[in-house]
């Protein structure tokens, strides 16, 4: 799966291709594997906290929540029909979904902690 990043303030060329680095075996990772299989999704996000984006899906996803402490590139399903990806840390109950791996905190904070961003989900 890979996610495309494009910050709502930035030229429209200025995208950010992300391919998680690690993608957990549960049902809603395999939900939202099917959901974009050859129909890209695209979720609106929105800074939260200081510490994430978060975006409606669009849909219900199945959920295996549990209490977890995130960190910068956690990609976690949030209250089964929410994706939030973390560039910052907080403790809640949590589905994951993915981690940006290969990227700094402090790249994950500049790219998402600068304003709203728009995220394409594919099946590349």
């Amino acid at each position: 799966m890979q996610y495309c990043f494009l910050h709502h303030a930035a030229p429209l060329a200025e995208r950010h291709l992300i391919y998680p680095g690690h993608l957990p075996q549960k049902e809603s990772v395999s939900t939202l594997k099917e959901l974009v299989i050859n129909h890209p999704l695209t979720i609106q996000m929105s800074m939260y906290g200081g510490f994430e984006q978060v975006g409606a899906i669009g849909t219900d996803l199945p959920r295996d929540d549990e209490e977890i402490t995130t960190e910068a590139g956690d990609i976690v399903l949030y209250s089964g029909n929410k994706i939030s990806i973390f560039y910052g840390s907080n403790s809640w109950a949590y589905t994951r979904l993915g981690k940006i791996t290969g990227k700094t905190a402090q790249v994950l904070a500049d790219l998402l902690g600068n304003g709203d961003v728009t995220i394409t989900i594919t099946d590349r």
